[in-house]
């Protein structure tokens, strides 16, 4: 299943994005739904996942507490909202799905461009 992420954008140190991971095929209130994310220069990591009983899993300790996943059922999308931003945090983000994080080992559509810059 391919999603799309979007919602991506410049913005300063310490300011807000909220990225969007939309399907048009699935349901995804049926499924997990992970997120990755690619700095230059850097490998791919997986950062985040939202469970099929909506629990989160954080896969990286800077961002508990500032990153923050929920689902709008309704529109059959799933938000990462991320707050207090760092430039650190400038990558390509995606997201997939799956039966289960688990499982959710790579992204296989587009990813949208987070620059975090003064």
């Amino acid at each position: 299943v391919q999603l799309q992420a979007s919602g991506g954008g410049l913005v300063q140190p310490g300011g807000s994005l909220r990225l969007s991971c939309a399907a048009s095929r699935v349901t995804l209130a049926y499924y997990a739904v992970a997120w990755f994310r690619q700095a230059p220069g850097k490998e791919r990591e997986r950062i985040s996942c939202f469970t099929s009983t909506d629990n989160t899993l954080y896969y990286t300790n800077s961002m508990k507490g500032r990153f923050a996943l929920s689902r709008d059922l309704a529109k059959n999308t799933v938000y990462l909202q991320m707050n207090s931003l760092k430039p650190e945090d400038t990558a390509v983000y995606y997201c997939a799905s799956g039966n289960t994080c688990r499982e959710i080992v790579a992204p296989r559509g587009p990813g949208t461009q987070v620059t975090v810059s003064s």
